[in-house]
């Protein structure tokens, strides 16, 4: 649709997009050649294209649509009596519907798989009227990015199969907000029909996803739907009474006094959900019940983390992840970005290709969409590789833009100090080239949501506290954390939304919002505070997770002094004013100072003895990528996505059964 007419030029219309712009060039975008051509192309387009607008789901945001509506004629002259082109539909697995009579032949599915998600699976085959689109040999679509051809596909070639004939366009909310199902922080669109979302979409920004999102964060949606707690529980022996929340909050403070927890004695557990506000909130009140001991639900979180929170640019994605494209060297270390961060494994791909960046790999090896070196996965290929004199020493020293990335799961590796301490040291020796004005090679890459926020609000045990054995723990959002942590005899208060793996340790159990019903703040790996909306009300007996707490402060007798949520934001403001400066990444300041810093950290953490971290040989901290928490555990088809992908069995029951429509014929 992209014809018009150019003087001087050829007598034909011309393709604007592959017409060069030339001195005294005059071009005419509304003439009647031009409108007839434009015509004739939508006719083209039009003339094998079936009539499924009616039960296609594409309708109502179909590209062909739209410009056959503005382009198109009134009718067409296509009247073959052999009937339009039909080609067999294709099965991409659980999360892609394919009609592919409706295929227009754009290729913009081939090119994503190809460029962007880097799996080499989409190609075409046959040749002019023959010609489809497909995967050569049958087989699913094997990519955490897959999703992303849905939005690509200008017809309803490719549709979302769990969405399939569920709603029409008009029919939704839009509701822009935060995903939180990693922690790269993706702009998203949450469509929502009542009190139902029935799906997610990206929205677009270019310094944090671009225009794409992970098949996690589009299709986990329908884990909201089940296992959710929806009334206060109290346990009654082997099993749960519902109670009203005045009797629940009471069974609190009673559980509390029975325990004879006293200061340190007293624990809360934030998990990977958990957000800002409900983090202070918490905070707030075990400081004023006389308590250090906040931890968090990695194996190490009952202890000071090896990079402590002293310095934000220890524990943050400095780079940026826009900038992660510029760097010129790069070195992983106990990372996996393709799980841990896909939209920044992307990134890294898009610079791979460009042929600036070439890339290193300290831990297990995994399916990657770019080339490495693999360099060993144990403490001693870390020293190996700082040795001065070692290639990839040299390689990172003459680097213009040398980058460093370090997995979060290093920090809750036995071996993680050490690593820490080396990295540090490398990067102190280098720092004209590691730390500049325009520049900072070292990062650190976080996996939840929840846990820049919870660093940036020192929401972390003291040395004291981490050595104290709890009575009364309180698990906000947390299911990852290790039985270890709780004590045998220990009151437990679990406080989430989802009846998950902390509820069945749970005493008493709170129901709380999820990230689609409550309008809250999120940290994402850079630092980045944004802001998520609500774009349903909580199910039941719910609520949103920093008021429980505050209601629970004032039965306890700690009363917080916040009582909405401008007052929230301002106590978040007083902890950290970062939390507050939306969309906004500060440039961290004394990153050198932290730098030195995080070398005395490393050595003190190195001292202690710690339990339950990770030994020997790094490993990837993600086994599942489509099962890593609550909300994706209870998902459906996450669960189908697990049998095709990770078990690679699809059974036949779940291929698509679909019959095909009268107007293909």
């Amino acid at each position: 649709m992209c014809l018009v007419e150019v003087t001087p030029g050829p007598p034909k219309p011309q393709a604007s997009c592959a017409m060069p712009a030339m001195p005294g060039q005059k071009v005419k975008t509304n003439t009647p050649t031009v409108h007839k051509a434009r015509e004739g192309v939508m006719e083209f387009l039009l003339s094998n294209h079936p009539l499924d607008c009616p039960v296609c789901d594409q309708g109502g945001e179909c590209d062909l649509q739209d410009q056959s509506m503005r382009y198109g004629s009134d009718r067409g002259r296509y009247h073959e009596i052999t009937g339009k082109r039909a080609t067999e539909d294709k099965d991409f697995g659980p999360l892609v519907k394919t009609v592919m009579t409706r295929c227009i032949h754009c290729t913009r599915c081939v090119r994503f798989a190809n460029e962007v998600a880097g799996v080499q699976e989409l190609g075409t085959s046959g040749r002019g009227n023959d010609m489809q689109i497909g995967t050569y040999i049958e087989k699913t679509l094997n990519s955490e990015m897959s999703g992303n051809i849905i939005d690509l596909c200008p017809v309803g070639a490719l549709t979302s199969k769990p969405y399939a004939f569920e709603a029409r366009p008009w029919e939704l909310k839009n509701t822009e907000s935060i995903d939180v199902l990693d922690a790269v922080g993706s702009n998203i669109r949450i469509d929502s029909r009542g009190v139902v979302v029935m799906r997610v979409q990206p929205r677009l920004n270019d310094d944090i996803n671009e225009e794409w999102i992970n098949d996690k964060t589009r299709f986990a949606c329908d884990g909201l739907r089940t296992q959710r707690l929806t009334t206060p529980l109290v346990r009654d022996g082997d099993r749960f009474v519902p109670a009203t929340w005045p009797e629940a909050l009471a069974a609190v403070k009673a559980g509390l006094e029975s325990s004879g927890a006293k200061g340190d004695e007293i624990q809360a557990i934030a998990g990977s959900l958990a957000d800002s506000e409900s983090l202070v909130a918490l905070k707030d009140l075990l400081n004023k019940l006389g308590s250090d001991n906040t931890a968090l639900d990695s194996p190490l979180g009952a202890y000071p983390p090896a990079h402590g929170v002293d310095f934000r640019s220890n524990y943050a994605f400095n780079s940026t992840l826009a900038g992660a494209e510029e760097a010129d060297r790069l070195v992983l270390i106990g990372t996996n970005p393709r799980h841990e961060a896909a939209i920044l494994n992307a990134r890294l791909r898009k610079a791979y290709l460009g042929g600036a960046l070439d890339i290193a790999l300290v831990g297990e090896k995994f399916d990657s969409t770019f080339g490495y070196e693999h360099l060993g996965q144990d403490l001693k290929s870390v020293t190996d590789l700082f040795t001065s004199g070692s290639k990839w020493a040299k390689e990172l020293e003459g680097a213009k833009r040398p980058m460093i990335i370090v997995g979060s799961a290093v920090a809750d590796h036995a071996d993680g100090p050490a690593v820490m301490a080396a990295v540090a040291k490398f990067v102190e020796k280098n720092n004209k080239t590691f730390i500049t004005d325009e520049w900072t090679g070292y990062n650190v890459l976080q996996r939840s949501a929840s846990r820049t926020a919870a660093y940036d609000i020192g929401f972390t045990p003291s040395a004291s506290a981490a050595k104290t054995t709890p009575k009364f723990v309180y698990l906000l959002n947390a299911d990852d954390f290790t039985p270890s942590q709780i004590p045998r005899n220990a009151f437990v208060v679990y406080q989430g939304h989802h009846g998950d793996v902390g509820a069945q340790y749970a005493d008493v159990c709170l129901p709380g919002a999820a990230y689609t019903e409550k309008s809250t703040t999120w940290v994402n790996t850079e630092g980045r505070a944004q802001l998520g909306r609500a774009a349903v009300p909580p199910p039941g007996a719910a609520r949103e997770d920093w008021k429980i707490v505050r209601a629970l402060s004032e039965v306890l007798g700690a009363k917080l002094e916040y009582d909405d949520t401008a007052a929230m934001r301002d106590r978040m403001w007083d902890v950290s004013p970062t939390l507050a400066k939306y969309d906004a990444v500060e440039k961290p300041s004394q990153i050198l100072v932290g730098i030195k810093a995080l070398q005395d950290e490393a050595a003190r953490a190195a001292k202690e003895k710690r339990t339950g971290g990770a030994t020997g040989a790094f490993k990837k901290p993600i086994q599942n990528f489509y099962k890593t928490d609550p909300i994706s555990r209870n998902s459906v088809t996450m669960t189908k996505c697990t049998k095709a992908f990770v078990e690679e069995w699809y059974p036949e029951s779940d291929r698509e059964q679909s019959l095909p429509l009268a107007s293909h014929a």
